[in-house]
């Protein structure tokens, strides 16, 4: 088989003199040609460490008998822009990693990649642009930052803020929080969106087995960057792409470890977007369907007790499947070239256990504990829930779907009937939160926080002022059409859709609506008005009132980035990928 890079150098009789320019040597030319694109930058600590990873793949295809060439498309830190305008660049920014990654490859040849990124949007944005770029290919996930003091991690900080805005904590306890939640690089410490989808990428078959969420400062992850760049080279030579790889079973082996692990709600945007680059179609039905009845078994925050550095030390995904393998398509393929059933047996003699456990003895010493891997990833035989970890629930308030995150739910707000309290920006919302101008029993909703209206931005500080107050977390619900950070806890339901610019019925909501929740029968729905019941033909009619005199807000944004995305974003349940008339 000749190598693409070899048929373009016949091509384009430049391409030599300008490598040769770059630094290649004339050797250099006649080898298999690798990409190693990573989202480094000095940006946040996800992405500082990255260059290390990049040298260490550089030398495993070298070794290998390639030759590797560094691209950089840095991802931007969705905690850097809460509370600001910036936020609203987050869920455009990872089509924006995959356009330039589809450009990198497509417009220079090579015959395979690397790609390494660490947190919320470089790592979807770089499953999507594996698709595009039609290379063989690995991913190398660039792990998760150890815990601070008192086992402090940065999901924590709203609640410290929240606490101090209502004076419960003085200004040093704040500045405590702030100085010590982020001792290194890494992804935050916690099963946010970042740690989920470096999970979902071993889960899918594209990272080496064992690889994910490992402590950024673990000499292991040098070596299974080392390792991805020896493997790139073996898949460029056999012609392995990632479509050759994924199937729908293994989307369903993703989203039944997402249940396992209690993924992120943003699992619900990114894995049908990088399946809909990969020719597959799934959406929130998808994960509704996949995770009732699906065994939730791990201990880690937001959901669960300890930082997430502690997945690993117990096991990381490999013991996760382990413990769902009943479930699971072992058949598989993925990019060891092997399937997941032969991958799981191959780590239990390949010593990986063995260095898991010790560094778990490592982290008990450090912070003066006494952990055992069951502690963290629960047995099959005791999980911590059987009913999965979201919930997709339906109504004439969310006729195409809203997400909830039901194990970081209270029990008390799994069925109840409240009241509404509409407001059309965070910011209004966020206000009446932290002054006390919403009551036990409300139905908060912050609304044209959609893809369409302003990019999809988290609500995360709201979120977090609800779920850090002691009274409105077990009695208020917030419902939007944004999205909610993976940090987020509470009786917190988002990607309402069809979204309020989009004319959907959230935009319809008025003041002392009635609001029906009911998690376990999946109902999101308008029961009322004036806080008297209506029946469904009622309400439907109230609607279509209501709707005769709607209109739709003018453009937040008239140029740049986010009116093409708010021209072009598919409706949330679908992934809120850019769409375009006529796709094939």
């Amino acid at each position: 088989m000749e190598l693409i890079s070899q048929k373009m150098r016949k091509l384009a009789p430049e391409l030599d003199p300008l490598r040769l320019g770059t630094g290649w040597t004339k050797e250099d030319l006649g080898k298999c040609q690798i990409i190693v694109e990573s989202t480094y930058g000095d940006s946040h600590p996800g992405s500082v460490h990255l260059n290390q990873l990049v040298d260490a793949v550089m030398k495993g295809i070298r070794e290998a008998g390639g030759h590797g060439a560094r691209y950089f498309c840095t991802d931007i830190c969705d905690g850097k822009s809460q509370g600001t305008d910036g936020i609203n660049f987050s869920l455009a920014s990872r089509e924006m990693i995959a356009n330039m990654i589809e450009i990198h490859t497509k417009a220079t040849p090579f015959d395979g990649g690397v790609f390494i990124a660490s947190c919320d949007k470089g790592m979807p944005g770089n499953l999507m642009g594996m698709a595009r770029a039609g290379i063989p290919a690995v991913m190398v996930t660039g792990g998760t930052m150890t815990a601070g003091p008192d086992l402090l991690t940065l999901e924590q900080l709203g609640m410290y803020s929240a606490r101090y805005e209502r004076g419960e904590i003085g200004e040093d306890k704040l500045n405590w929080a702030k100085e010590n939640a982020c001792p290194g690089c890494g992804a935050c410490s916690f099963i946010g969106t970042a740690s989920t989808m470096q999970i979902m990428a071993e889960a899918l078959g594209l990272a080496l087995p064992g690889s994910a969420l490992l402590p950024a400062s673990s000499p292991d992850l040098l070596d299974y960057a080392y390792r991805a760049g020896k493997q790139s080279v073996e898949l460029a030579l056999k012609g392995m792409t990632p479509k050759d790889l994924l199937t729908m079973e293994s989307f369903e082996n993703a989203i039944f470890v997402h249940a396992a692990v209690s993924g992120s709600t943003n699992g619900l945007l990114h894995l049908p977007a990088i399946a809909h680059e990969y020719g597959i179609e799934i959406d929130g039905n998808t994960f509704d369907r996949l995770h009732r009845g699906a065994y939730y078994l791990l201990d880690v925050r937001p959901s669960g007790r300890w930082p997430a550095e502690f997945f690993y030390y117990a096991g990381g995904v490999p013991a996760i499947m382990e413990e769902i393998r009943s479930v699971l398509h072992l058949d598989v393929l993925t990019v060891t070239g092997k399937t997941l059933g032969e991958n799981l047996e191959d780590l239990k003699t390949s010593g990986f256990y063995e260095r898991c456990e010790k560094g778990l003895w490592e982290a008990n010493a450090k912070h003066g504990i006494s952990l055992k891997k069951e502690d963290i990833i629960r047995s099959w035989d005791n999980p911590i829930g059987t009913e999965g970890s979201v919930a997709v629930l339906k109504g004439n308030l969310a006729p195409e779907g809203a997400v909830i995150k039901h194990t970081a739910c209270p029990k008390e707000m799994f069925q109840a009937v409240l009241n509404a309290r509409p407001f059309d920006s965070e910011e209004e919302c966020l206000d009446a939160v932290l002054h006390h101008k919403v009551k036990k029993g409300d139905a908060v909703f912050i609304r044209y926080e959609g893809p369409k209206a302003s990019g999809m931005p988290e609500m995360f500080y709201t979120s977090e002022a609800i779920s850090s107050d002691r009274e409105l977390g077990r009695s208020i619900a917030l419902i939007t059409d944004g999205r909610f950070s993976g940090a987020s806890t509470g009786p917190v339901i988002g990607h309402c859709s069809p979204e309020a610019q989009a004319g959907g019925p959230i935009a319809l909501v008025e003041e002392g609506d009635l609001i029906q929740i009911d998690v376990d029968k999946r109902i999101l729905a308008i029961v009322g008005v004036k806080g008297e019941p209506k029946t469904p033909e009622e309400i439907e009619e109230i609607l279509k009132v209501r709707r005769q005199s709607w209109k739709a807000k003018p453009p937040k944004y008239k140029s740049g980035v986010l009116r093409l995305f708010s021209e072009h974003a598919a409706a949330p349940m679908k992934g809120a990928y850019l769409e375009f008339e006529n796709e094939v």
